[in-house]
């Protein structure tokens, strides 16, 4: 069997798809994306055929490696996503080749189902007390949520206020024991970090999330000295060499490597492994499209350690058109008491409606983060 032809295509509301065919007549569907830069890396992509066209798509490790070292310069968001998203679809095509799914071939699940959790309050985050009861009363066991607006390195006392109570409305309305996580976002910095993640103890969330970013990843140790609460982080990290500073900076409990940004199905389990040996949980981040849900559930069946899984159906950021629009399997994604079930089709166990596909290709999205400033008009991490 030989790779034909490579396909890309912009799928609103902010993805990217990669469509992989072959002389047997054969295609896989990858999610290649990173978001607010979709053209870079579909771009990247295409780049990238001449070193699939005429290949073998069955010598999955041969090619990432190809990918990863040939062209010299390496690792980043851009060209990791790119490799996600074509890994994601040879591995889609490995599955249908043998007529099970993929974790099938990775050495088969470790579980049945994998909890997943739902996203509530938005950018700006309000009404949570309410959005949380409503996630409950649907059969969700946990959501997550942005932890704060715009905050300075050093800020006032009443931002941090303004989050506990939010956060004390969702244990109010759904109880002690319903799971929250809360997204620091990249917006803290580690002198309200350490304070923000101390106050939040009281409400015993599940997590708190890149209470600082990666780049200053040593600092973990410092906040999670100052407090008792699991810190998870890792959705802008983009390899294993990534993933190795991090556990040995120490301070984190979960990791979130994200299937469209960290080298696929081929890389990120190599991920998950290197956390189990640090007793180092799995989170995969997924704030995207069903290809990459899919490709997560993959790695969630064959990973002790994977206790939560992120999906954005009802999310924010989906507007237009959202996960399960592009799917013909809608079904297989139902949630039920807070989980969902593995994947069942061959391969990533995504049939893809490759007519809509089409259809939004012609009209490419442009999709870009907002721009927040401070009020003294700064720059703010959104």
């Amino acid at each position: 069997m030989k790779i034909t032809k490579v396909n890309t295509y912009f799928v609103r509301p902010r993805w990217g798809f990669v469509e992989i065919e072959t002389d047997a007549g054969i295609t896989g569907w990858g999610e290649a994306v990173l978001e607010g830069h979709a053209a870079a890396v579909l771009s990247c992509v295409n780049e990238m055929k001449d070193y699939l066209v005429g290949k073998d798509p069955a010598d999955i490790e041969g090619l990432w490696e190809t990918l990863y070292r040939a062209g010299f310069y390496r690792g980043g968001g851009v060209l990791m996503s790119a490799i996600s998203g074509i890994d994601q679809a040879l591995w889609d095509i490995k599955g249908k080749v043998f007529g099970v799914p993929v974790f099938e071939l990775l050495g088969g699940k470790c579980r049945e189902k994998m909890k997943v959790y739902s996203w509530i309050g938005g950018d700006r985050p309000s009404d949570v007390g309410k959005a949380a009861k409503e996630k409950m009363d649907a059969g969700f066991t946990a959501i997550k949520m942005n932890a704060t607006e715009e905050l300075q390195i050093v800020d006032t006392y009443d931002k941090i206020d303004a989050v506990l109570e939010r956060v004390a409305a969702i244990r109010e309305s759904c109880g002690k024991y319903f799971g929250i996580a809360i997204d620091f976002h990249g917006r803290v910095h580690k002198p309200m970090a350490k304070i923000l993640a101390k106050k939040l103890e009281e409400f015993d969330p599940m997590f708190i999330e890149e209470p600082v970013l990666c780049e200053n990843m040593e600092y973990f140790g410092e906040i999670a000295a100052a407090c008792n609460v699991p810190i998870a982080t890792g959705e802008r990290l983009f390899s294993k060499w990534d993933f190795k500073r991090l556990f040995k900076a120490g301070g984190v409990d979960i990791i979130q490597p994200d299937l469209s940004h960290a080298g696929g199905i081929t890389e990120v389990k190599k991920i998950a492994a290197m956390a189990e040996a640090f007793d180092v949980a799995l989170a995969p981040h997924c704030p995207l499209g069903p290809i990459a849900l899919a490709a997560c559930l993959q790695v969630d069946a064959i990973s002790y350690n994977a206790f939560i899984q992120e999906q954005s159906i009802g999310i924010h950021y989906n507007v237009g058109k959202s996960v399960l629009d592009y799917v013909k399997n809608g079904d297989d994604f139902r949630f039920t008491d807070g989980f969902v079930d593995l994947p069942k089709l061959p391969g990533l166990g995504v049939e893809v409606n490759r007519e809509l596909v089409l259809e939004e290709n012609k009209h490419p999205h442009n999709w870009k983060n907002p721009v927040w400033h401070h009020a003294d008009g700064s720059v703010a991490e959104w």
